[in-house]
């Protein structure tokens, strides 16, 4: 027997920080079976091809336009109720994995979502913001909703839409109004189960009308200050929202003040724990062409040398918290001391997307997008390109909006950008790229910033900065501060 210290022993023993009493350690919830159809693909979605069909999307992103925006915010969840109860509360049709978090909440629901479909279940996906279309928001069976059935959707929901905007104070949101589409979409399917990724925060996001079986908690960082709290313990308080009576709780590695928040409300509502590090992991991992090999702890067993496709630490834990949450949907660690099946479990990992996470969109020279808009998601984007690129010179492209803390997330980038194009996105949140410049010239240096306020200006410059000399032909750029930035890019780019 190997007298080798066993990975997760070590990563439990590094939890010295956390109380183990502070909840319950067993992880369970109902589960479900049932039939789906076959796989799709999960491309980002075009413009259609069909002149009547775009003509028609136009008039429903237009009508959606006219609403607040996704920053004007009344907090609560009076709107949203409504438009559920005249619809007939369509939410309660299927049972819900619920996410919340800083960082990492999409490509955690990708994952989710292609474990649960590679089991045969149905799923629906709802997610923001979109990189290009906002119908990518909106997934069925693993890809993005269709076009023709988006309009459909809207337009049948339309007139209750209106009904509830005539009797309540403000009218439904954008955000408000694509959620009541997602989960009228989701009952008309009919799915399995819906993996719901919050918007902001969490008990009066307009997603907080299901009542997740399982409630999914990414790292929790500073975003939003303004809306949320200074601090994660303050801002966890809002997220802990999520939690429902006797739901089961997967938690991901978190500051300690917002894990104690955390695990007092799951024991105010009686709901079971698992957190990352104690019941569940990352054992092992090394980088590996066009991803990395991982090996995860989950709540009944490990899972050894799983091909992810997709790059940086981040990743491999969003992985470890994805798998968890999917026993814990099926009952394992509580009902069930076992694990998934091994092949299946490998075959859903190795097909997961994530656009614009680390994404590679061009070679020669390589260009990776990154949607990270936050320090935490900037040092995470950082760590994952030097781990797994290697360039011997990095150019940064960085259009941010003007609500973010800038300085902290170009502070992050400094070490691995030799130099850095500024640039803006076409959306009116997009900071100015000289306001943005000025904070880059005291983070970086005068001499390593260059200001190119369209983007498609900022992207040729930024190729052929890491093209100008062939000693550094091992160079690269990276795309990044928005999904807005991202999403515009990679249409630039070719992609979509």
């Amino acid at each position: 027997m190997s007298n080798q210290p066993d990975p997760f022993d070590e990563i439990v023993d590094a939890e010295t920080d956390r109380d183990p009493d502070l909840a319950v350690i067993e992880a369970g919830s109902r589960t479900l079976r049932a039939q789906a159809g076959s796989r799709q693909g999960d491309p980002v979605p075009a413009r259609p091809a069909d002149p009547e069909v775009d003509k028609a999307l136009r008039a429903v992103e237009a009508d959606l336009a006219t609403r607040w925006g996704e920053t004007k915010l009344e907090p609560s969840v009076a709107r949203i109720s409504a438009l559920m109860d005249v619809l007939g509360e369509p939410q309660r049709a299927y049972p819900s994995i619920h996410i919340t978090g800083t960082n990492g909440k999409t490509s955690t629901a990708r994952m989710i979502e292609s474990l649960l479909g590679a089991f045969d279940l149905r799923t629906g996906r709802y997610t923001s913001p979109h990189v290009q279309s906002v119908t990518e928001r909106i997934s069925l069976d693993g890809a993005a909703i269709d076009a023709e059935r988006f309009i459909e959707t809207y337009n049948d929901i339309k007139p209750y839409i209106e009904m509830v905007d005539s009797q309540q104070e403000f009218r439904l949101s954008f955000f408000e109004v694509l959620t009541g589409m997602a989960y009228a979409a989701f009952a008309d399917a009919p799915v399995d189960v819906a993996v719901v990724e919050v918007g902001m925060g969490g008990s009066w996001d307009a997603t907080n009308v299901i009542d997740g079986s399982v409630a999914v908690i990414t790292p929790i960082d500073l975003d939003h200050t303004d809306r949320l709290g200074e601090t994660p313990a303050e801002i966890a308080v809002e997220k802990a929202g999520v939690i429902k009576q006797g739901a089961t709780v997967i938690l991901a590695q978190q500051p300690v003040d917002a894990a104690q928040v955390m695990l007092k409300k799951a024991v105010e509502v009686d709901a079971t724990v698992a957190r990352e590090g104690m019941e569940f992991g990352v054992a092992a991992r090394e980088v590996a062409v066009g991803g990395q090999l991982v090996t995860l702890r989950g709540l009944g067993g490990e899972y050894e040398e799983i091909f992810l496709p997709l790059y940086g630490a981040h990743q491999a834990h969003n992985a470890a918290v994805a798998l968890a949450a999917v026993e814990a949907f099926f009952g394992i660690g509580s009902e069930q001391a076992r694990t998934l099946d091994m092949d299946t479990i490998r075959k859903a990992f190795a097909s997961v997307a994530s656009p614009g996470r680390l994404e590679v969109v061009r070679r020669s020279p390589t260009v990776v997008l990154d949607a990270a808009h936050n320090p935490a998601g900037a040092r995470a984007a950082a760590d994952g390109i030097t781990e797994s690129f290697g360039f011997s010179r990095l150019i940064g492209v960085v259009g941010a909006s003007g609500d973010k803390d800038v300085r902290g997330f170009l502070e992050a980038f400094e070490p691995i950008f030799a130099e850095v194009v500024i640039t803006q996105n076409s959306s009116h949140r997009s900071m100015d790229a000289d306001e943005l410049a000025a904070v880059a010239v005291e983070v970086f240096g005068d001499e390593r910033v260059v200001v190119e306020p369209r983007l498609d200006d900022a992207l040729e410059a930024a190729i052929t900065l890491a093209e100008e000399e062939s000693e550094f032909a091992g160079a690269g750029v990276l795309v990044t501060g928005s999904v807005i930035t991202v999403g515009e890019a990679r249409l630039l780019l070719g992609k979509g």
